[in-house]
């Protein structure tokens, strides 16, 4: 009878987020707002909370989250990350500065302590690759100048990740300074041993893995993600990371192919985890945390402007573009819920939950609306600001006329 219900319940869930996503294409939204408000729906204090099945969804969110991170990490090579490292830090070292220290302020302001406020700073300075990625898509601006400044700053954000989570999770898991410090050197140390690997070895990696039946393929890939992902928490690391480091370590024609076939299963489990995220908050919560979640938003919202502008302007890039890039970085989404989904399965802070997801559904609806609009409202304001040169200076009239002496 138990599993009965399980399966009934799951499949409804299942049934609901694809129902969901299509609406969402078909007006080209992102769907991630409305698989937060679906999981609201069916969690504490919704309109028809899960029982059965709620342990077997907690397990789907764990994959959906190692699995955002793998296909992160095939999107770039170890290479690609290294010559970002080199030209780009000092737009990420911006990005960083402007965007995290409003999220930890706020967390600080509202007396939750600074292990809220690291969680805090984490969720609004990662922007959403995914959602920025189809904006600039559905924009038809992926051939635009300012969009490798644009990626540049996800990639400079992505590779942090790295060294965040492990920090992150020492942190929520109440780890001394000694232990801390033990975990965010495994982390270090594991990510630069990957990426020397996948610099110098590759191509000898990817042939490994390498196969040319699809299933072989998928079953080797998935089963070393889970496997590493596994192994780095164990170590206290974050399986995020060790999915990440996988990804970045295979390459070539087996990155293609993997991407291909674990698309498909990354955003069925990732709509779960939005999901399962959505579950472990009270939609009564939320009402309280608006004011805060709003004003950060906003601030927010022209922080990561001011960011895009700033990139695109050290890249030489025009004016026009400049708006365009700060306008397309605004989006937050996944990675946001991720950071503060490791604080609320700890247990941190009770308000921290429902105000990460607020300050998400603002953006992830907020964030496409920027990218389309900011650089014709900033031209248009900036041409109402410059002097009419089009018009002459008012001549003199005889009685203003300077008489000579």
């Amino acid at each position: 009878m138990h599993s009965a219900v399980l399966l009934i319940e799951f499949g409804s869930i299942i049934l609901g987020l694809g129902l969901l996503g299509r609406f969402a294409a078909r007006f080209r939204l992102s769907p991630i707002p409305l698989y937060l408000l679906a999981g609201l729906a069916f969690g504490e204090g919704g309109l028809l909370p899960l029982g059965a099945s709620e342990e077997f969804v907690a397990t789907g969110a764990e994959i959906g989250v190692i699995l955002l991170l793998l296909m992160l990490g095939l999107e770039y090579t170890a290479s690609d990350l290294v010559s970002n490292l080199k030209t780009h830090y000092p737009s990420g070292l911006v990005d960083c500065a402007l965007n995290a220290l409003p999220g930890a302020a706020v967390a600080l302001l509202l007396g939750w302590g600074p292990v809220a406020a690291v969680v805090l700073a984490g969720v609004t300075w990662i922007s959403s690759s995914g959602v920025i990625a189809k904006v600039l898509g559905d924009l038809g601006r992926v051939g635009n100048r300012e969009t490798p400044v644009i990626l540049s700053v996800l990639v400079l954000e992505d590779l942090a990740m790295a060294v965040y989570l492990p920090i992150v999770t020492a942190l929520v898991a109440g780890a001394g300074l000694m232990a801390g410090s033990v975990t965010l050197g495994i982390a270090l140390g594991a990510a630069g041993l990957v990426l020397f690997l996948a610099v110098r070895y590759g191509r000898v990696i990817s042939r490994f893995v390498s196969s040319d039946d699809p299933e072989k393929l998928l079953l080797v890939v998935l089963g070393l993600t889970i496997l590493v992902a596994g192994v780095a928490q164990q170590l206290q690391v974050s399986a995020a990371v060790g999915a990440f480091l996988v990804g970045i370590a295979l390459s070539g024609e087996v990155a293609e192919g993997a991407h291909t076939l674990l698309s498909p299963l990354r955003d069925l489990f990732a709509a779960v985890f939005f999901v399962f995220f959505g579950l472990h908050t009270d939609p009564s919560s939320i009402p309280p945390v608006l004011p805060p979640a709003l004003g950060l938003a906003v601030v927010t919202a022209l922080t990561k402007i001011a960011t895009g502008y700033w990139a695109a302007r050290r890249a030489g890039i025009s004016v026009k573009g400049r708006w365009r890039a700060g306008g397309a970085l605004v989006a937050r989404g996944e990675f946001s819920i991720v950071i503060a989904g490791l604080a609320v399965s700890a247990g941190i802070e009770p308000s921290l939950g429902p105000l990460a997801t607020a300050y998400v559904l603002i953006l992830v609806v907020l964030g496409p609306v920027t990218a389309r609009y900011t650089e014709p409202v900033a031209t248009w304001w900036g041409r109402r600001r410059e002097p009419r040169r089009s018009e002459p200076a008012p001549r003199a009239t005889e009685a203003e006329a300077p008489v000579a002496d």
